[in-house]
């Protein structure tokens, strides 16, 4: 990787180098960091926005640049590595990344193989040849071994370059006529620690206590490193150490700091352990002294915590717990708050009720709500713990799907503002605002939001909180546009705010993926919700599980991937199975219903809806205003059923009263959908001049707010009915009928990709019974999957052929139908009894 990276030097090619550790699996960190090597590369100013779009920035900037992740395997947290692997999808065509990991990530790399764009250098590819070992011990050694010996250890080692170097060091001091390469053997393992023991061995003691009290450090530097040893002169020592090739390797984009050989490391610190362990409490504490006179308050509290002086680190988190709480860096907390006993916290009430915060927003609201119980915070009679406690019980019980209980206790806790904590008080009037605006009291929910606005100082949690909730406002009521930019301002999205501060906030970024999934920016979507999807998913919003899985699937169908999107909607259903959240399973349900229905499964579908319909829950549903299920509910997944497969007089009975009921309670976005649906119904059932009537003003207001996927997400049933609405467009009389209403229902044509020869071919043209020539039963099999939605690559995965066969199949299948089309091919086999 270094040597990849310095011929991109020579070539003037700019690139960025980040060595990841454990700490980067708090999502805030891991961004924060990534910009910040990629300003170091050379770069002075870059978009406060997403990691893609900063790529996408300095691509436009220029001709190429790449990007070096190492340490790869340090990552476990889902959330960044579905972030890395969004960016790998969709980098600009002149960005590459650049992988180091002992371990295969889970980036996709077999799809990636698969695509051919991706460069494998594996362990095979690595080894040392015979000549390259000769050559190592050449360049390292002025009497090299002989080149029978110098085969054996290649033999031993299997070539393995790290331990060569490690021999090559060890024969500098033994001799190349010792005996050392006969008594050199074992495993990988064994071979490490046998020659880093062997090189540590005939150390100075001087070098040998310098490399083992700096073991514990993730980054050497010579200020750093002589905090740690006061005695000696670190930095004559580190420039020592350089010169020797002894396993330093330089930490990217910064001057005269280095870091160890992860293999050299791990066993430095297991000989500390084994000699010196008194000594490391110490070391982790000069280290964390060091870190906090220059301010670096994470790392301080990181080697407080690893030198296991629990009060030391408490001391500094609850001098600086309230910052990094109003900056949302609940990850990070929670990290923090999991290495402490319940015992330690017992002398830090504050402490105690952060604690709380954390788990809220890292692991979900049960399991804080029980360790609120646990801690009897709400028993203190400290003003700061009151005043979070307050904050926090109406939050997770709107976190938990219980509005109603809420909004009771909600109301109690209003009665005690203000109290002495800004953060707290801001959060409970979001909590309520969302509880209230879910009631359907709007107004109330705009004033309790301003009032968080005036309380929340400087907090940017607080801020986010009050910008994503005020969204989902706007969006209740058909606002699509102020919505979106309020959510883009939650997730940071422009200068206001930093991304990197607030980029764990699922609150705001899956609603914000919603947002732009509805102005039917697809990729865009899918990549804010590789992001943010698992962080709601681990908190457990349901909302936001609802809302995130749905658009997933819907995706996957859209590029006819059916299998994927169906796994999305049983993952989804599984998720509310586990967690006992009713109507999460109901809604994926609902969801399955609905991607039958599109497949033409008439009967599957009508099972699924019987599945999702708990007469309870729906009727708790239709009282409230919730996000996921505003537009999504029994009675729209009824209404579509029999729209297509049943009566659509029916379906205009069942739409009637909810229609009136939603635009009585101003529930905007709502009565847009079941206006739509009900001029669907109007024109299935022959009503031509009544569905066009009422599409009209439904068409024109979602035109103006850049609604797009709440059209085309409703199927080629809309087809006639937009046909009309475009000739009604041309018109005259109407102060609707613009160029721009006109342009708007066209581009929703063009997106549902209508047929005009839809219809089967004259019956001239076709043999008596009724095709040119008859299908395989490959053919059929093609055709029966194109109808469902497969995609080419989808079908031949399926059926185990090749793109090129698929696409062979579709041909024939055309010219034995008399089709123009993939559209026209499958109306004419419906019209002929070949498919269900």
């Amino acid at each position: 990787m270094a040597q990849a990276r310095n011929h991109l030097d020579h070539a003037n090619i700019h690139s960025a180098w980040l060595t990841l550790e454990r700490a980067d699996n708090d999502l805030p960190r891991f961004i924060n960091c990534l910009r910040t090597a990629i300003v170091l590369s050379g770069f002075d100013e870059l978009p406060s926005a997403t990691p893609l779009e900063i790529l996408q920035a300095i691509s436009r900037e220029v001709t190429a640049f790449t990007l070096f992740l190492d340490d790869f395997e340090k990552l476990v947290e889902l959330s960044v590595i579905g972030l890395v692997r969004e960016l790998i999808e969709h980098l600009p065509r002149n960005c590459q990344v650049v992988i180091g990991t002992r371990a295969e990530p889970d980036i996709g790399t077999a799809r990636l193989r698969v695509q051919g764009v991706m460069l494998e250098i594996d362990t095979e590819d690595l080894r040392f040849s015979p000549d390259d070992t000769q050559q190592l011990f050449e360049l390292r050694l002025k009497q090299p071994p002989s080149r029978g010996d110098v085969m054996r250890l290649h033999q031993k080692t299997e070539g393995w370059a790290a331990a060569l170097s490690l021999a090559a060091v060890s024969l500098a001091r033994h001799g190349a006529q010792s005996d050392f390469i006969e008594r050199f053997s074992g495993s990988h393992r064994d071979m490490a620690a046998y020659l880093a023991e062997d090189v540590l061995a005939y150390q100075s003691t001087e070098i040998r206590e310098f490399l083992l009290r700096t073991s514990i450090l993730r980054q050497l530097n010579p200020s750093l490193c002589q905090a740690l040893n006061p005695r000696l002169d670190a930095d004559h020592i580190l420039d020592r150490l350089v010169s020797t090739n002894l396993f330093l390797i330089p930490a990217g984009g910064e001057d005269r700091t280095w870091r160890y050989h992860s293999m050299f490391a791990d066993y430095l610190c297991a000989q500390l352990r084994r000699e010196e362990p008194e000594k490391i409490l110490r070391l982790h504490l000069a280290a964390a002294g060091w870190y906090e006179e220059r301010h670096q308050i994470v790392p301080a509290i990181d080697h407080a915590i690893e030198g296991a002086d629990h009060p030391y680190a408490l001391s500094l988190l609850a001098q600086h717990v309230d910052h990094f709480l109003e900056q949302g860096r609940m990850r990070l907390l929670a990290r923090w708050f999991e290495a402490f006993q319940p015992r330690e916290l017992v002398m830090y009430p504050c402490l105690q009720v952060i604690a709380v915060w954390a788990l809220a927003f890292t692991k979900g609201p049960r399991q804080a709500m029980e360790l609120l119980d646990r801690s009897r915070c709400a028993e203190s009679q400290d003003p700061q713990v009151r005043a979070h406690v307050n904050g926090q019980r109406p939050m997770l019980l709107a976190m938990m799907d219980r509005f109603e209980d809420g909004y009771t206790l909600g109301q109690q806790c209003l009665d005690k503002l203000p109290s002495i904590n800004a953060f707290a008080d801001g959060v409970l009037c979001n909590s309520m605002g969302h509880i209230v605006s879910v009631l359907g009291h709007h107004r109330e929910a705009h004033r309790l939001l301003d009032t968080a606005r005036r309380v929340q100082n400087k907090g940017v949690f607080v801020r986010m909180h009050t910008e994503s909730t005020e969204g989902l406002v706007d969006l209740q009521l058909g606002r699509l546009r102020d919505a979106t930019a309020r959510f883009r301002i939650a997730i940071g999205s422009t200068s206001a705010f930093s991304y990197n501060l607030t980029s764990g906030n699922a609150w705001a970024g899956v609603p914000y993926a919603a947002s732009v999934y509805e102005a039917n920016n697809v990729q865009e979507a899918e990549h804010l919700l590789s992001v943010y999807l698992p962080l709601a998913r681990d908190v457990g919003l349901p909302d936001h599980i609802i809302m995130g899985y749905r658009m997933r699937s819907r995706i996957a169908f859209q590029r006819g991937d059916v299998d994927r999107s169906l796994q999305f909607l049983t993952e989804l259903e599984y998720l509310g199975v586990e967690r006992q959240l009713a109507r999460v399973v109901a809604s994926s349900r609902l969801e399955r219903a609905r991607l039958l229905l599109l497949q033409g499964y008439a009967d599957f579908s009508r099972e699924e809806l019987d599945r999702s319909d708990d007469t309870a829950l729906w009727r708790r549903v239709a009282r409230l205003s919730l996000p996921a299920n505003d537009v999504e509910d029994v009675v729209i997944g009824r209404a579509r059923w029999e729209m297509l497969f049943g009566d659509p007089a029916v379906a205009l009975q069942q739409l009637e009263p909810v229609l009136a009921e939603a635009q009585q309670s101003e529930r905007g976005i709502r009565a847009l959908k079941l206006r739509l649906l009900s001029a669907i119904a109007l024109q299935r059932n022959g009503m031509t001049q009544g569905a066009v009537e009422m599409a009209m003003p439904v068409l024109h207001h979602m035109c103006h707010e850049g609604f797009v996927r709440s059209i085309l997400d409703e199927g080629a049933v809309l087809i006639p009915l937009l046909e009309r609405c475009l000739d009604a467009t041309q018109g005259s009389g109407s102060q609707r009928n613009t160029p721009v209403l006109a342009e708007y229902v066209q581009r929703l044509l063009h997106a549902l990709n209508p047929s005009p020869a839809a219809e089967a071919p004259p019956p001239s043209s076709r043999c008596p019974g009724g095709l040119l020539e008859p299908l395989t039963r490959k053919e059929l099999r093609v055709l029966q999957l194109l109808a469902e939605g497969y995609s080419n690559a989808a079908m031949a995965e399926n059926l185990f052929v090749s793109d090129s066969t698929i696409r062979t199949h579709l041909r024939n299948i055309n010219s034995k139908l008399n089709a123009r089309s993939r559209t026209q091919a499958i109306a004419i086999a419906r019209k002929l009894g070949l498919m269900r």
